[in-house]
């Protein structure tokens, strides 16, 4: 028996290849699912079935795709917004075998209707008279380390999924503390807001440490989870219907052609309407240093967190990228969030670019001693622009500075005034990179990064104050 965890980066999403003998099944695949099928070959396996823990939002399903490449069938919860197309609807005690590994069905609602937990077992290993007990779980995004999944996407029945989830994690936690944990996503998902730095544990371990499995009252779990923030990219609903009918293999390479720079410039010189989206996947201080005019920052390992709020299925892209392997990472992210309009890419030199008389534009750097020079002058057209996420304002802000969300701004950019000169600022300056290209691509001109942010701010030994105190 053999249980292989599949985690990919960014959206810290896990999925699974399990089996024994010579059958296999998988657990969650994503889009991208050559990885599954070249795992099973080296194990002598084949893969038959394809099990999915709930509707994904963050991610495209790779079920369908690997169905057709294999030839598994697919198996699904019950109660989704509408039947997931591609697949069979399984139920609370529905056994599968794979050699001598056994899998068992259990509905655990809560995070999303449909979703599901599999448990597994050892066939045969039980003792006379007793039952057998299981060795581990997939437990979907309803239990992970140190948290549990998230409650909020049917707000008018907020109280009721929150108390179907409380249910839902008591069935898990009877299968028995020797039981594995296997959580469909790790520390960095947006599906939990505490997840744990680490992909393993126990169902014991969890008991006596998850923070959320001490809420042993009903009704305070609930209002526990009334209580909580979390943020809801606009893909997301995307996402939800595509995994309703099943997307497609990805439509390009997951290398993307090399663009020249006579190409580029063409492209660029395009109609607004026809032109495509510049997206930069560099570093953040490569793109601070030098970037072509109008291009988003979105740094590569940044992608699946923040790309879906800013771009649109149909959008047609062009990346810019230090190498052919920081393209593909870049594509693959796009493609597992289904944005698949890559035309190309440019690895061009900035120096080399500018030498050919071509326009480039920068974005200055600032440091905390030049921040804290700024606030302590008291200079009236000038702010500080923090873009951090609600629980971290709440843990206090540099004062008198003005605060929105990244994954808000593009919406909220008339609350700001483009005669201002803003430092934009988050945790590190990464987030505040890609702030600062979207404010110069809307027409802000005196714009920079607070490079370090808000870490080096306090390592500087600067207070903070709290945001109510404004």
């Amino acid at each position: 028996m053999f249980v292989e965890p599949i985690k990919s980066p960014g959206l810290a999403q896990i999925s699974y290849l399990i089996g024994d003998a010579c059958e296999a099944a998988v657990i969650d695949p994503r889009r991208d699912c050559e990885i599954y099928i070249a795992l099973a070959r080296q194990r002598g396996c084949r893969i038959t079935h394809i099990f999915e823990t709930h509707r994904n939002e963050d991610l495209l399903s790779g079920a369908p795709i690997l169905a057709q490449l294999t030839g598994a069938s697919v198996h699904h919860g019950p109660d989704a917004a509408g039947d997931v197309r591609y697949a069979q609807t399984v139920r609370e005690g529905d056994d599968f075998t794979f050699g001598a590994m056994q899998l068992r069905v259990l509905e655990t609602p809560g995070h999303t209707d449909d979703s599901l937990s599999f448990a597994i077992y050892e066939r045969g290993q039980n003792e006379a008279g007793t039952a057998n007990r299981a060795i581990g779980v997939f437990s979907g995004d309803a239990l992970f380390v140190g948290d549990v999944g998230r409650t909020d996407f049917y707000p008018e029945r907020k109280e009721e999924v929150a108390g179907l989830l409380y249910d839902s994690l008591e069935k898990i936690l009877a299968l028995g503390d020797q039981v594995i944990l296997y959580p469909a996503h790790g520390a960095g998902s947006t599906c939990g807001g505490n997840i744990a730095d680490r992909d393993f544990s126990t169902l014991g371990y969890e008991r006596l440490h998850n923070p959320m499995l001490q809420i042993r009252d009903r009704e305070k779990f609930i209002a526990s989870k009334l209580a909580e923030h979390h943020e809801k990219p606009p893909y997301f609903r995307h996402m939800e219907q595509l995994n309703l009918v099943g997307c497609r293999a990805p439509a390009q390479e997951m290398t993307p052609a090399l663009i020249s720079a006579a190409d580029f410039q063409r492209l660029s010189a395009k109609p607004p309407a026809e032109k495509p989206l510049v997206v930069d996947v560099r570093g953040v201080t490569a793109y601070l240093g030098a970037h072509l005019p109008g291009s988003l920052a979105i740094p590569c390992g940044m992608i699946p967190a923040f790309a879906g709020w800013f771009l649109q299925p149909d959008d047609e892209f062009v990346l810019v990228a230090d190498s052919p392997s920081q393209a593909e990472a870049a594509c693959r992210h796009l493609a597992r969030i289904g944005f698949d309009r890559v035309l190309g890419f440019s690895d061009t030199a900035l120096p080399a670019w500018a030498a050919g008389a071509r326009p480039f534009d920068s974005i200055a750097a600032v440091d905390a001693a030049t921040v804290k020079s700024r606030a302590d002058g008291g200079h009236d057209n000038w702010r500080i622009l923090d873009v951090r996420g609600r629980k971290e304002i709440a843990q206090g802000i540099i004062a008198g500075a003005e605060t929105i969300f990244l994954g808000n701004l593009p919406k909220q950019l008339e609350q700001l005034s483009k005669e201002r000169h803003y430092t934009v600022m988050c945790a590190s300056g990464a987030r505040a990179t890609i702030a600062a290209s979207i404010l110069r691509r809307s027409g802000f001109q005196k714009v920079d990064v607070f490079l370090g942010s808000m870490g080096a701010w306090r390592n500087s030994g600067n207070a903070v104050t709290s945001p109510g105190d404004e």
